[in-house]
């Protein structure tokens, strides 16, 4: 976004890539079809950045989702808005986008330069380059760092600045998992995390549907409807990562966390008791709740993983158990795995058009900023709006 700003503007752009193709990442994003932006509105759109809405906010009110479906629109890319308001492309494909894209940022004079993976700065200022051909210098007139964040190392984004700006006083703090899976702590005496049963009989199936309860650190209490996925570890999906920020700062600061489940969201607490309290006559527990509760398959055995015998077969623990079921979480998974990241450049150590105060000329954007965001399209939204943002800044930087 920022090569398209800036050669608009009649400036020549280089833009130098490591890995052997351009927009990798942007591709995987793709992959289950390509979530561009959201459709709901502005206001509730930006409150989704939490701590960093004040510094993202204008980024956005200048690069709006509706702009970003205007922009996809230009480069002959019709878009749609999905029942949850998440924004598709019509053809749920992120490739014809990306070569469209491409093709114009080509036909714009910006030049492509792959494999060529920075290595920070030498003794003079100038940019350091592995390249096929040999280490490269280069000196520009201005910079814009856009190098990700440290999720899917494998796409590029390793994390490896980090240290580099750190070096040179740049206000930078230590990149964290964000729209991740988390490890679940021992659900008994002998074991790390789940059962062998639960593990080898149910790992990669979706629970469904599900609501997840969960009270942070500042004592405010969350509650949302969905479905999440249990993996050997523990649990990751759509409805983990509504919740990762807090959970994830929860563990930082108290080791653990603790969600609880509504197995019956359908049900009130009334229902769940009148219905486990029923005489089951000679009937199996596991027959009752599947005929009286609809409760079977990995909701059943959450059940038996979580509760004592003892708690099973007392009806008023049962019920509350069923609409409130505790999982106690004890880490994040690897940032490698996670969609996304925190951490990076401080909002602080910069100006408002995102160039480093540490080092004038050099601007920064998209993950490798100091912001998260849930799924459901913020994520490239932001991404885009501060690319477009440091575009901006080095439009005002070139012309002083």
């Amino acid at each position: 976004m920022a090569a398209e700003v800036l050669s608009a503007h009649g400036i020549q752009v280089d833009l130098y890539d490591s890995m052997p193709s351009v927009g990798r990442k942007f591709l995987l994003a793709g992959r289950g079809g390509l979530n561009l932006t959201h459709a709901e509105a502005l206001p509730r759109f930006v409150s989704r950045y939490a701590a960093r809405e004040a510094q993202l906010a204008p980024l956005i009110d200048a690069f709006t989702p509706d702009d970003l479906r205007a922009w996809a629109q230009g480069l002959g890319i019709s878009t749609f808005v999905g029942t949850s308001q998440r924004v598709f492309p019509t053809d749920m494909k992120a490739a014809p986008l990306l070569r469209a894209w491409l093709h114009r940022l080509r036909e714009a004079g910006v030049r492509f330069h792959m494999r060529h993976r920075w290595l920070g700065w030498d003794e003079s200022g100038a940019m350091r380059f592995h390249t096929p051909s040999g280490e490269l210098t280069v000196s520009p007139r201005a910079t814009v760092l856009a190098l990700g964040g440290g999720s899917w190392s494998r796409l590029g984004s390793d994390g490896a600045w980090w240290p580099w700006l750190q070096a040179r006083g740049v206000d930078v703090t230590p990149l964290q998992a964000a729209n991740c899976g988390f490890d679940v702590a021992a659900t008994g005496p002998d074991r790390t995390g789940w059962s062998d049963f639960l593990q080898q009989k149910f790992a990669g199936q979706p629970i469904k549907p599900v609501a997840l309860q969960f009270t942070d650190q500042h004592g405010h209490t969350h509650r949302q409807q969905g479905e999440f996925v249990m993996t050997d570890t523990g649990v990751e999906g759509s409805l983990i990562y509504a919740f990762s920020a807090a959970i994830r700062d929860q563990i930082a600061a108290h080791g653990h966390a603790t969600v609880y489940l509504d197995l019956l969201p359908s049900h009130t607490p009334e229902q769940v008791l009148a219905e486990t309290s029923r005489a089951r006559g000679p009937r199996s527990l596991s027959t009752h709740l599947k005929s009286r509760l609809g409760i079977q398959g990995l909701k059943m055995a959450l059940l038996h993983e979580v509760l004592s015998p003892a708690q099973l077969n007392d009806p008023a623990q049962l019920a509350q158990a069923l609409k409130a079921l505790p999982i106690t979480l004890k880490a994040p998974r690897p940032i490698d795995e996670a969609i996304s990241n925190a951490g990076g450049v401080r909002f602080e150590g910069l100006n408002a058009h995102l160039m480093l105060q540490q080092l004038p000329g050099v601007f920064c954007a998209g993950e490798m900023l100091d912001w998260e965001a849930p799924t459901g399209g913020y994520l490239l939204t932001a991404s885009m709006a501060t690319g477009r943002q440091s575009a901006q800044g080095v439009l005002a930087y070139l012309s002083t």
